[in-house]
């Protein structure tokens, strides 16, 4: 026999009540995210109070400034991206377009994955080993750049692969059938409405690429020099900051890399800012062209 059937009413608050409970669950996660992420901004804003200024962003190093790291850190971001970017977006097109489950595609997922988990340190007794002194290119930014590519590869490729599945298949269906050839149909109707993730994707890489410090410092260098090309060392923000806060001795000292902390930390709401408002922008074009 079976018991009676079950009260709608019940089941109905029930729901609701479980509903409500992971609601807050979530609201409160939100609000303790947002929480942390302000108190680490004001707490690192207060304490670069009367160093932050114009003066010293722009100034030079031998005058306590720290314009040559901002002008080393924007090389090997450039770089970085000239030599990664394209082979990604490739990567992922051919993944995603042309490939099938075959063992080579496998074996080259399986590559991009084990890529995304290697440990930064390791890329960069890499690139110390192979673009340093295999390529005797020494610590320079084309050598920090070169390693950095390789370590933004996995960023990119799952980025704009996953923007490429979102595609319909009726656009490619569509384009194919009117008589356009593959590669038409995918620089022509598949990739411009994926312009808002490949986007992402490059705005995520360089993100990565201003935060990495240990690859950097083995590659890159820690000359405080104003480059003239990229195939002088320097010094990033990052590496910046960490001898900053090793040498402090004077409370001075700490403000300073407070300072420069501050410009790291601004230098990235930027990039994440920026990837919400451009991809934004696109999303919109692409629905007003729809």
């Amino acid at each position: 026999m079976s018991g009676p059937a079950p009260n709608p009413a019940v089941m109905r608050k029930t729901r609701k009540i479980g509903d409500g409970l992971l609601y807050g669950i979530m609201a409160a996660s939100l609000a303790a995210t947002a929480a942390i992420l302000v108190l680490i901004l004001a707490y690192i804003l207060v304490q670069s109070a009367g160093f932050l200024k114009l003066s010293f962003v722009f100034a030079s190093s031998e005058n306590g400034g720290i314009f040559p790291m901002i002008v080393t850190t924007f090389y090997v971001v450039l770089v970085s991206l000239v030599i990664a970017l394209p082979a990604g977006i490739m990567t992922a097109i051919f993944l995603n377009e042309y490939s099938r489950n075959t063992p080579v595609v496998r074996l080259l997922r399986l590559a991009v994955e084990t890529l995304a988990g290697i440990p930064s340190i390791i890329y960069g007794l890499f690139g110390l080993l192979v673009f340093c002194r295999v390529f005797k290119f020494g610590q320079s930014i084309i050598a920090g750049a070169l390693t950095l590519s390789i370590m933004i590869l996995p960023v990119i490729i799952r980025t704009v692969e996953e923007s490429l599945k979102t595609i319909p298949l009726s656009f490619r269906e569509g384009s194919l059938s009117l008589g356009a050839a593959k590669f038409q149909t995918i620089f022509f109707v598949v990739i411009p409405p994926a312009l808002p993730g490949i986007v992402t994707s490059a705005i995520l890489a360089v993100g990565r690429v201003v935060g990495e410090s240990a690859p950097v410092l083995l590659t890159v260098g820690i000359a405080r020099n104003l480059p003239k090309s990229i195939f002088e060392s320097g010094r990033t923000l990052t590496i910046h900051l960490y001898y900053l806060t090793k040498e402090a001795i004077h409370p001075d000292d700490f403000g300073i890399a407070f300072a420069t902390a501050a410009v790291l930390v601004i230098v990235v709401l930027v990039i994440n800012v920026s990837t919400k408002i451009i991809t934004g922008a696109f999303k919109k074009r692409m629905g007003e062209s729809q």
